[in-house]
Order: structure tokens, then sequence, then C-alpha cells
């Protein structure tokens, strides 16, 4: 096997991922079926939903630099175990309250909460076992594959969790996905650990988090990259809360309509993926072209004057901002020293997911005062400018260099060296 699918020779990586996709399209289930309950107890509240999903990623800000650590001290796969678990209890008590109907609007944040806090340990711990699971040469086909199984389950889990929620309620969408915990639990205990390509673990030390910040301050790559989808990530990526608005408050579809265009954006999003899973080295270039591109999709996706139309404009928007996520991941991976690797992931996690607690909130205001649309509008204007910004940084870098600029520090140094007479 070679190409596109190469990560799939090794047995503990086809056992990860299988599991990935079955318990994915349950996580997006739950998403679709979270994202509806809270509107129906709000009264179609766009800042309530907003603040369900900052209350989710909040977290990650909150405990991102120190859940790099433990990622970096004890076996990933073990972290892995416990934090799918605990995520596992969350969903079934989500689905118990929702089934007797004592559900109210202030559970859910606490369990959005709740959920966050196991996803903040679970994230850099996830994106660095790939490594340990595939080995050096094949991390960015890898991560083109990790987030081509994340988007294969977004295309199949809305529009399922929209049908279920209209015909069986919103409480059998949490149950289901409680069962599809079981299927990434077994892939993970059934790996070989002799097969793993393992890093020394970090010893306890004082400093270790201060150490991950000052690393990724001194490699200015890095930092150009967590800026860009920092930006891209608190207003550009909202579509939980963008979509589900304008479905329910423009074009009045009902919950079926809300998971078909979820399933939409899906598609572009599974065809980024892809084409990121070919394993072509990040450039500076790309990552602009990316950003400006999704920007400029997403932006017209909110003026489109019909429900078909803006189904139509999610292709893009999906294919771009997935395309630009699996790049950013590569890059930060593929630039980080191994026993770093862990700590600039999950500083990057900060900066791209953690921002979520301000920007998830504030564009859900935004629709609120200013209609549904306006979500989609100030999301894409802001990835478009900080697609300007970051082109405009990396222009003397660019003519200082023979080709495009590699943001992957083993492919090129002219983004992380010290600057030099003509170059930025």
């Amino acid at each position: 096997m070679s190409g596109t699918f190469r990560s799939l020779r090794v047995r503990n990586y086809r056992l990860f991922a299988g599991g990935q996709l079955v318990s994915l399209t349950g996580s997006w289930m739950q998403r679709t079926g979270q994202d509806w309950l809270v509107l129906r107890l709000s009264h179609s509240s766009g800042s309530a939903a907003g603040i369900t999903m900052g209350l989710q990623f909040l977290p990650i800000m909150l405990l991102g630099l120190h859940a790099g650590v433990v990622a970096s001290r004890f076996p990933k796969r073990a972290v892995l175990v416990v934090t799918q678990t605990s995520m596992a209890l969350t969903a079934l008590a989500l689905a118990l309250l929702t089934a007797t109907g004592a559900v109210t609007l202030h559970e859910v944040y606490l369990l959005a909460f709740v959920l966050g806090c196991a996803t903040a340990f679970d994230n850099p711990a996830r994106q660095a076992f790939v490594s340990e699971m595939v080995g050096p040469a094949d991390i960015a086909n890898a991560v083109g594959l990790n987030s081509a199984t994340f988007n294969g389950a977004r295309l199949f889990g809305p529009a399922l969790a929209g049908l279920l929620i209209e015909t069986a309620g919103t409480s059998v969408v949490f149950f289901v996905n409680v069962a599809s915990f079981g299927a990434v639990l077994a892939g993970l205990l059934a790996m070989r650990e002799d097969e793993l390509v393992r890093v020394a673990p970090l010893v306890r030390a004082r400093g270790q988090v201060r150490e991950g910040i000052a690393y990724v301050r001194s490699r200015r790559d890095l930092v150009a990259t967590m800026a860009l989808m920092g930006v891209v990530g608190m207003l550009g990526l909202n579509f939980q809360i963008t979509l589900a608005l304008v479905d329910k408050t423009v074009f009045h579809r009902g919950a079926a309509g809300y998971g078909l265009l979820s399933s939409l954006l899906a598609v572009g999003s599974l065809l980024g993926a892809l084409s990121g899973a070919r394993g072509r080295r990040p450039t500076a270039r790309t990552m602009a072209t990316l950003a400006f591109t999704f920007g400029v999709a997403e932006a017209t996706a909110g003026v489109m004057p019909s429900y078909v139309a803006l189904g139509i404009l999610l292709i893009p928007s999906g294919y771009a901002s997935m395309a630009l996520l699996t790049s950013a991941n590569s890059a930060i991976q593929l630039g980080s020293d191994p026993e770093m690797r862990a700590r600039a992931m999950s500083l990057y996690l900060i900066v791209f997911a953690g921002t979520t607690p301000i920007g998830a909130p504030l564009v859900g205001w935004i629709s609120e005062i200013a209609g549904a649309r306006a979500g989609l509008l100030v999301g894409g204007v802001a990835s478009f400018a900080a697609a300007l910004v970051y082109l405009a940084v990396h222009v003397r870098a660019w003519r200082g260099a023979t080709g495009p600029v590699p943001l992957a520090r083993d492919a090129a140094s002219t983004l992380a060296a010290p600057a030099s007479p003509g170059a930025a």
C-alpha cells in the first residue's frame, strides 16, 4: 500500500483509524444533538449556543500546557484510554438526563465543560501518538488520514443525527455516541506495544511548561503558524453555531436540514484532508493561499440567497479549512523536536482551539444581534484578513529564498533561523 493511504500498512495505525472512524461518527452525532438541544432549551439563542461551545473549549486554554506535559511524561496510549473513557461517561450522563426529561441548559453547560476537560488532555496525547504509531517518515500522511477519518465521520454523523432526532428523539443520538467509544477503546487495547516508535518519557522536573513556551517562542515558523490558526479557529471555524442558526432562523429546515448542511461541509473537508494525506511538505505560500480561499468561501456562503446555494458553498469552505488545518498540524509536528512535540502541539491547540471560548460566544452574540448570516461573514472576513497579514509577514522571507518557504524545520530554516540582512 502506497501513496495517500500508506500509513494503513501499520497494524497499530489501522486499529487506531478504524476505532476513530466509529467513535468520531458518534461524536459528530452528539455535537449535532447538543447544538439542537441547546437551541431548543434556549429558544434559539445564538449566545447560548456560543456559550456552550465556548465552555467545551475553555479547558483547552486552561489546561492545555499541563496536558502537553502529561502526554510527554506518561505512555500516550494509557492517557488516551483514560480520556476516552471519561468522554464516554460524560456522554452517558447527557443521554440519561435527556432521556428522562430532566436536562436543563445549565446541565448542558456543565457537561460541555467536563467534556472539554477530558478533551484538553486527549488532544495533545492523540496528536503526538501519531508519530509513535507510524514513525517520523509518515507523520504528514498519517495526519492527513486522521483528518480524513475525522471528516469521514463528519460526513455521516450530523445527517444521521438529524434523522434520529426527528424520528427517535435527541437522547438516542447521545446513547449511540456512548456505544461508539467502545470501538476506539478496543483498538487502543489491541495494539502491539513493541511496534510503537517510543519517545523517551519526559522526566519530571520544574519549569517544563515554561520550557515548552520558550521553545515555541524561539521558533518563528511555529509562532507564525499558530497566530494564523488562532484567528481562523477563533472566528472562522464556528460552523456548529452559524450553520445551526442559519438553518433554524433563516431557512427553517429543522434538525435534518442542519445535519445535511454539516454533511456538505464535511464533503469538502474530507476532500481537503485526503489532499493533505499525500504528504507534501507544508509551505508558507500554501498556508496563506488556503486561509485566503477559506475566508472568501465562508464570507460568500454567508450571503447566499438560498439553502441550496449555501450548501454548495460549504463544500469549498470545508476543503480549504481542512487542507489548512492539515498543513498547520503537519507543520507543527514536523517542525518540532521529538522531545518537545507534545508540548508544542498542546500550545498550538491552546491557540487554535483554546481561543474558541472567546470567539464562539462573540460570533453567537453577533449572529443574535445582526442576524444569523453575520456569523459567517465575520468569520470569513477575519480569516481573509489573517491570510493577508500572514502573507505580508512572509514576503521578505520568500524574496530571500530560492523557492517555496517550507514551514517544517527539517525542510528549511528560513523562518526558524535568526533574521539576517534581507530576510524577515
